[in-house]
This record gives structure tokens, sequence and C-alpha cells, in this order.
């Protein structure tokens, strides 16, 4: 069997990341693709009237704003599936059963648990590229970098690569190399690092803590 690889995109570089998705198959890998869409849910709630409200990386998530979430996934989930073409199996993850604990204060927004959805199961036996959006049951708005280190370590996936628009992990305007996921924890916690790098950088620290190669971009996240 092959060894699976779990990509997640934001939704600002879903059209760049088909490239690395093909190449890593052609490499011998199973690949599984999460992809967000961020900057699409933000102008379209922006357009509707909506308040734009994040904390710790994670979008606060009224029912009007789930809508939102949802149309947004879906056309970017569409478009991914389209430009990979026939190898691609597009999922809704609240449709095949990614599961969340909801966090009350955030609203209708859920931290993921690991899982095996057997629709995702099935598409990789079938040699597919499954392609999943990040809602989880209930339905709950789930950040992609969480719901990209639940199903890798649910999978028991190999590796996982966080394809992003910044180059790695940054620390005083350099790109580390490598981090471990202690100092990870330390920079968290004194407020070194805001924005997107939170949660991307607390989920791979927990993939890696349980058995599962994280990089965000250049910088390679060490147990």
């Amino acid at each position: 069997m092959k060894p699976l690889l779990v990509l997640k995109c934001g939704g600002a570089v879903a059209s760049v990341a088909v490239g690395p998705v093909l190449s890593l198959r052609d490499e011998g890998y199973a690949v599984l693709v999460v992809h967000g869409a961020g900057p699409q849910i933000s102008a379209e709630m922006a357009r509707r009237g909506l308040r734009v409200e994040f904390v710790d990386g994670r979008r606060v998530t009224t029912p009007e704003a789930l809508a939102v979430v949802r149309e947004s996934l879906a056309k970017v989930n569409a478009a991914l599936c389209a430009a990979i073409g026939p190898l691609a199996a597009g999922f809704m993850g609240d449709e095949i059963g990614l599961v969340a604990t909801r966090i009350a204060k955030l609203g209708l927004v859920g931290d993921p648990m690991p899982c095996r959805p057997a629709p995702v199961l099935g598409a990789l036996g079938r040699d597919r590229i499954p392609v999943v959006a990040p809602l989880a049951k209930g339905p709950l708005n789930v950040n992609a970098d969480e719901a990209a280190a639940a199903l890798a370590v649910g999978l028991g996936a190999e590796r996982l690569v966080f394809v992003t628009d910044v180059p790695g992990v940054l620390v005083e305007g350099d790109v580390l190399s490598s981090i471990g996921a202690d100092e990870a924890d330390t920079l968290l916690g004194n407020g070194t690092f805001e924005g997107g790098i939170v949660p991307k950088l607390r989920a791979a620290v927990r993939a890696t803590r349980l058995g599962v190669q994280s990089e965000i971009g250049e910088t390679a996240v060490m147990p």
C-alpha cells in the first residue's frame, strides 16, 4: 500500500496546489487534500455585511456565517477537483463523518478529532485523491489546518504538508529550517506568533507528537 501524505492548502493558494498534489502522487504517495477558503469566506461575509472576527486563527462563526462558510468551501472544493482532474474525489467533511468538539465561545466552531472516514478510505483504496472541505458533523466550522492534522493522525499518514503563501515558520524575519515541538509551544504561549500561523503550527505540533512527520513550507516540525 502506498504511504499516505496529507496536503493542506489554504484558500489563498488553492489554485497553485495542484502541481504539488500531482507531483507527490507521481513520487509514489497516496495523497489526501484538505483545503480552506479563508479569503473567499471573509470577502463574502463583508459583502453581506457580516462581522469578520478571528480568535487565535479560528473564525467566530454565527449561523449566518456558517452558511457563507459552506458555500465558499463548496466552490473551492469544486474548483480544486476540476483542476486536479478525474482522479479527484470531493467531500464535505460533515457529510463523511468528520467529528469535532464544539468550542461554544466561538459559536458554531469545533475542535476536530482524529478519525478515519469510510468514504475517504474508499477513495484512497480506488487510487483516487480525496479533496476534503473542513466542516464537521453538527455542522461545525473547523479550522482547515486542524482538520488536516486530525485526518492525518486518524488515517495514520506518513507526512502532513502545509502549502502556504509564506515560505515557512518565520522568527525575527528568518525562515526556520526546523522547530521542535516544545520550542513551538513556548513561542505560541508567549505571543511570538499571531494570525494564521497559530493554528497551523499548533496543528503541526499535535500531529508530530502523534507520529506524523509535519512540514510548514520549508520548516520541519520536530518531536
